[in-house]
């Protein structure tokens, strides 16, 4: 699905740790390790290594750490909200995929699919791929699958995009009740109110709703997902779960 991020991953916020002397603001602060967050740092250290040589660096480093972390699965999505809901589900199925050796990368958008096949296929890297993806974008996908040689059985198709079918599982008014928890009620009666939402269903308008604010997509791509009952999950994100 269209992301508001662009090609380039952010790399996360640095917080300053109250742990010794307090933060210069020039080297990175230092805190106890977790062992429960060592794996998911090592693998966004990984997904940043991948994301640097698609965009034509070095793939020295991400060899390094694909070995190191032992990766042996990417999950190639489109962009971070797809991102979150992959990693909201897998938070409420108590599967820590970085400790399972699997990478969950958002590449930027579908056309892309094909550059991060060819590096991490059997041509490249040799990692086992899978990826979630939109109907209208999945030729994408199956092209830059062929290319590189892997197996296409790993696709897994939402009919227009994920939101549409988070939506669809939860229904309209389960989600009117989420977004006025979010305290998104009124910008949501706002965007209503604009005449190219006339005509228009109210899953159709929903889906439009979250794409209309930098960060909303991402953060309900979280949030729908945990409002899911456990046997509602829609049938893509659960098969893509079921091949992990």
């Amino acid at each position: 699905m269209p992301e508001e991020a662009g090609f380039r991953l952010p790399l996360p916020t640095v917080r300053a740790a109250a742990v010794g002397n307090a933060w210069d603001g020039k080297s990175l602060p230092r805190w106890p390790e977790r062992a429960e967050t060592r794996p998911m740092a090592d693998m966004g250290a990984f997904r940043e290594a991948v994301t640097d040589w698609a965009a034509g660096g070095p793939g020295g480093p991400a060899r390094e750490l694909a070995a190191r972390l032992s990766v042996r699965t990417v999950v190639l999505l489109e962009g971070p909200s797809d991102a979150e809901a992959v990693g909201a589900l897998a938070a409420r199925r108590g599967r820590d995929l970085a400790a399972e050796g699997v990478c969950v990368l958002p590449m930027g958008g579908a056309m892309n699919a094909g550059r991060f096949a060819r590096l991490l296929g059997p041509a490249g890297l040799g990692l086992r791929m899978t990826g979630l993806c939109d109907e209208r974008e999945h030729r994408y996908y199956a092209r830059g699958w062929e290319r590189a040689g892997a197996a296409q059985q790993g696709i897994f198709v939402c009919a227009a995009d994920l939101e549409d079918e988070l939506i669809r599982a939860l229904g309209v008014p389960r989600v009117e009740e989420l977004v006025r928890a979010e305290g998104d009620l009124r910008p949501l009666q706002t965007f209503l109110r604009q005449p190219a939402q006339q005509g228009r269903t109210a899953q159709q308008q929903f889906r439009r709703f979250f794409g209309t604010k930098k960060g909303r997509k991402i953060r309900y791509g979280r949030v729908l997902v945990e409002a899911l009952a456990p046997d509602a999950v829609p049938a893509p994100l659960d098969g893509l779960f079921a091949c992990l």
